[in-house]
């Protein structure tokens, strides 16, 4: 399958699903209320959790329609995510829009991820499977949440009337803080959308292995591309601003950590006083990138990335053979590819 016939498949799931996640999102919400609602979802984002769902189902002799409520309430569930990362963060930009907290204010914000986070449950008793998939997604949130609290606790500044934060952050971080962190933030809810596809469609428990591995080292992979782009990409193309992980003061974001072990002395002194001071500016932002560019980190941090595509492809080795695996690995290798 080529990148053009996936972006179709990307495009006819958005054209299936997006309609369900509306009608779940705006159910028993007063009509004034409805735009607020939809705000988030609405800004845009490629669908990727619920074309995997559909693509891990149909793999298995599923039909696409028995995953929609489930696949919508996995979409809804990202963008709760993204709700409230937003607003931790602080963060004014995604997908070249405001942020719903930005566009609609904090307080609106919130109540809206409170409609989202009852809506993700609507979706998944719609599903043949309600108990299973309701646990499912259940432990998910609470997976995402521990790993949202240790990429706060990998701060380096900022929320000082926080005394959690202030007892537990991390001075001192390593690759396997970071992978930990991502497998739990990011990693686990694509995970999850590859079990609940497969285990709707009736695949057997080792088929339901190699789907987990396959999502999570996807997962992975995902992420690390983010943060590539969170410090190399084009804003334009990336949809926020460039280098927004060191202006929030964080150490999770894998080329940060590996241009740090690389950074001459003077660099790593400059570097901690920037990232420890909290509020840094856009001219210091662009003194980091400009210290980072002279690592390898890029290099080696896309070297770690398509490590991580080919442990999920290898998964898929021992799946069964059709469109659908070649959909799932042409997904794959689009992680490491996209500008956005």
């Amino acid at each position: 399958m080529t990148f053009s016939e996936l972006k179709k498949f990307l495009e006819l799931t958005e054209e299936k699903i997006n309609p369900i996640i509306e009608e779940l999102l705006v159910s028993y919400i007063d009509p004034k209320n409805k735009e607020a609602v939809k705000y988030q979802v609405l800004t845009g984002g490629k669908r990727l959790r619920p074309a995997l769902v559909i693509a891990a189902c149909e793999m298995f002799g599923g039909k696409t329609e028995d995953v929609l409520y489930p696949a919508a309430a996995l979409e809804i569930l990202h963008n709760y995510s993204l709700i409230i990362d937003d607003i931790i963060d602080k963060s004014v930009l995604r997908r070249g829009k405001s942020t719903c907290w930005f566009k609609l204010g904090k307080s609106i914000a919130q109540c809206v991820g409170i409609d989202y986070s009852a809506t993700i449950f609507q979706g998944a008793i719609r599903s043949s499977i309600p108990k299973e998939i309701t646990e499912i997604l259940a432990k998910t949130m609470k997976v995402l949440t521990d790993g949202e609290i240790l990429d706060i606790l990998f701060e380096q500044a900022g929320r000082e009337n926080e005394p959690f934060i202030k007892q537990n952050r991390y001075r001192k971080l390593n690759n396997d803080d970071y992978f930990e962190m991502v497998g739990k933030k990011t990693a686990a809810l694509i995970q999850t959308s590859c079990e609940i596809g497969g285990l709707i469609a009736g695949a057997e428990e080792k088929d339901l292995e190699n789907l987990r591995k396959y999502g999570f080292n996807f997962g992975m992979a995902f992420q690390i591309q983010d943060d590539i782009l969170d410090i190399f990409g084009e804003k334009k193309s990336f949809g926020k601003r460039r280098g927004q992980d060191i202006a929030e003061g964080k150490m999770g974001n894998i080329v940060i950590l590996l241009s740090f072990r690389e950074f001459i002395p003077q660099d790593k002194k400059r570097f901690l006083e920037i990232i420890s001071k909290g509020n840094v500016n856009n001219q210091e932002v662009r003194e980091v990138v400009e210290m980072i560019k002279r690592t390898n980190s890029f290099e080696q941090a896309l070297v770690l990335g398509k490590k991580f595509i080919d442990e999920a492809k290898k998964s898929l080795d021992f799946l069964p053979k059709n469109k659908w695996n070649d959909i799932l690995r042409t997904m794959a290798d689009f992680v490491m590819e996209r500008k956005e």
